[in-house]
């Protein structure tokens, strides 16, 4: 690797200062709707991003559904109603403002992207005269028939819409720089955010960002505790790139995070353990209603919400008596029930019964739309489908009217893991905001995967237009801040010094990302117990003074790299401090506590905070319905959009 002959100029030692109304920190659908909206606003706009904009972020190969698109004019739910199934579906561990947007803006900003040239019905009357199709609008739905709220969409049409639009609104895009810290009033930790710096993934060139108010836009965190040196590409759902870069950020600028303490066991990662997501035979989400068969062709099942068997396909996309609604590709399955479902029985209950392994996706027995709309239609449109699954297994001679797809592990997984093998998916932790989207840091916004309880596609577009919109109000009244010169050279000094260490003995950014997730594994898995947790924290620490100085990148992509892990591993340590702080099991956080309470008492739900104060870690809890009424403060705190729709 010393030898190879690096293709760009390196610019170690340039650097160049840019300055903004709003800089945008994270160039995925959240940053690219909070630059839309600010710019709308008039603002100078600034966005960063560490990828290529056009098709970058977790979204940026698509998306096949669009969820809570409460106010679209088939629907038959309100979004308060929608927002509070959410909220009691998660015992009240979710983001009330984040999710009450997403269901009270999220179609307003599918209009939107629609404007841009993206595409959200059915134009071309494909799928005219299906069940899932209203022939009025030519909007289609997925999941649930009757209450309408989720949209089946051509998502690959959205980024390079939104990308256009941003270059028609005169938004200066800066492609691919890793932004490596915030920079504070002063430089000191808890001020007033007055910008950030970034180094060019290509020229190593050092950037100084300047902003009246700046918008946090960021990946949620990854590669925790799962990675493979050899897959990397495939050790998260999401991009290679998206790490969490802003929540180490965030925590070394003093900002206060909620929920950190939630890992799921882990869904969508490969890391060499398991097939790409979407590629295996199931019958959630993507491939939601599709049928399974044993190995003898022999049908499985499918069961209602109370365990009723249905008797024919079209009853496996409406609600049973009683049941208001069911949301198959996000939190809310069944809201106020027990019973999972509308799914296959268990896998242990089929094999009882006499069902014979291996299982398989059978879709050539659906009626033709819905194996239409599955596959090449949701298979395809989905992040990381359009080429890996549909136009490889295409190619391979894959026909799903004659072909079935064995199924691994259960439910819609592609494989089995072990327990402590865990992710941050599924509403996981993060910034904590108010009801601007604002952080406890005067001048700093946050939308998208960065907030805690983050959601999908739909989520990211609504909190980032709505971010772009309370940023903008802040900026209009606010005054560009000088930045820290001693901030920013310790900065340049932590990332240039790495290039000074000796190549022979140094460590790379690969070993350091599997000692981390070694680490996570063995002191931070399923069950919690404060000696292991408090011998995980030490050692994290202990790779921070010993192994970090000693790292070494030959160039910018190396380097890049290397940042990247120890984000990972200032992002363990927050996970480790609030874990720590939890004291009781908490079923759903997922988290399991050994040594303390099996479950929570009435007075232990709450959202436990983490954050720094004068580099001290700082432990706080909060109601978890501190939002308050949503319609109510939700009116009050955005009269001028309502007025203005």
């Amino acid at each position: 690797m010393q030898n190879f002959e690096w293709p760009y100029p390196v610019e170690w030692d340039k650097e160049e200062t840019i300055t903004a109304d709003v800089l945008v920190l994270g160039g995925g659908i959240a940053g690219c709707m909070a630059a839309i909206s600010a710019a709308r606003k008039g603002q100078n706009v600034v966005l960063v991003e560490k990828g290529a904009t056009k098709m970058s972020g977790a979204g940026g190969s698509g998306c096949d559904h669009w969820e809570s698109a409460a106010t679209n004019p088939c629907s038959k739910i309100t979004p308060e109603i929608l927002t509070n199934a959410m909220l009691d579906d998660n015992n009240g561990y979710n983001n009330g403002i984040s999710h009450y947007i997403e269901c009270r803006e999220g179609y307003d900003r599918l209009l939107d992207i629609e404007k841009m040239g993206g595409k959200i019905r059915d134009t071309d009357d494909e799928f005219k005269g299906a069940a899932f199709r209203d022939e009025k609008s030519k909007l289609m739905f997925a999941y649930d028939y009757e209450s309408k709220i989720t949209l089946r969409i051509w998502g690959t049409t959205f980024k390079p819409a939104m990308f256009n639009e941003l270059k028609k609104l005169g938004v200066k895009i800066f492609d691919r720089i890793m932004v490596t810290s915030l920079l504070t009033e002063g430089g000191r930790q808890g001020n007033r955010c007055v910008g950030a710096t970034g180094i060019h993934t290509r020229t190593g060139k050092f950037l100084i960002f300047r902003g009246k108010a700046s918008i946090m836009c960021m990946s949620r965190p990854a590669r925790i505790w799962m990675f493979s040196s050899d897959h990397t590409g495939l050790c998260e759902f999401r991009p290679t790139q998206c790490i969490g870069d802003g929540h180490a950020m965030g925590w070394i600028a003093g900002a206060e995070f909620a929920m950190m303490e939630k890992s799921v066991r882990t869904e969508f990662s490969a890391a060499g353990r398991s097939y790409p997501p979407y590629g295996t035979g199931n019958n959630h989400n993507t491939w939601y209603g599709a049928s399974i068969i044993d190995s003898t062709g022999k049908e499985i099942p499918y069961a209602d919400r109370d365990g009723n068997i249905l008797d024919s396909v079209e009853k496996r996309f409406l609600p049973v008596k009683g049941q208001p609604f069911f949301l198959k590709g996000g939190s809310v399955d069944n809201p106020k029930y027990v019973y999972e479902g509308p799914e296959t029985l268990p896998f242990s209950d089929m094999i009882e019964k006499g069902y014979k392994l291996p299982f398989y996706a059978d879709l050539s027995c659906l009626p033709e739309m819905e194996r239409k709309v599955i596959w090449g239609m949701m298979i395809g449109e989905e992040g990381k489908t359009r080429v890996p699954i549909y136009e490889n297994y295409k190619n391979a001679g894959f026909d799903p009217e004659k072909h079935v797809l064995q199924c691994y592990g259960t439910g819609w997984t592609s494989a089995s893991f072990l327990p402590q093998e865990r992710q941050l998916f599924g509403l996981p932790g993060g910034f904590l905001n108010n009801w601007e989207l604002k952080t406890n840091i005067e001048g700093l916004y946050v939308a998208g995967d960065s907030l805690y309880a983050s959601n999908c596609y739909g989520h990211a577009a609504a909190t980032g237009y709505y971010a772009g919109r309370h940023a903008s109000k802040y900026s209009s009244r606010a005054n560009v801040v000088q930045f820290s010169r001693e901030q920013v050279d310790t900065e340049k000094k932590r990332i240039y010094t790495l290039l000074q260490n000796n190549p022979e003995t140094a460590i790379g950014w690969k070993e350091l990302n599997m000692s981390i997730a070694k680490t996570m594994q063995t002191y931070c898995g399923d069950i919690k117990y404060d000696d292991l947790l408090n011998t995980g924290l030490l050692c994290l620490q202990e790779y921070e003074k010993k192994v970090v100085p000693n790292t070494y990148a030959y160039n910018p992509h190396e380097l890049i790299r290397l940042l990247e892990v120890f984000d990972i591993l200032t992002v363990s340590q927050i996970i480790l401090h609030s874990c720590i702080a939890r004291k009781t099991s908490s079923k759903s956080l997922c988290f399991n506590r050994g040594d303390g309470p099996r479950s929570e008492a009435g007075n232990d739900k709450r959202l436990i905070t983490v954050k720094q104060v004068n580099n001290k870690v700082v432990i706080d809890e909060i109601p978890l319905d501190f939002f308050g009424d949503l319609k109510e403060n939700y009116k009050k705190y955005n009269k001028d959009y309502i007025g203005g729709n």
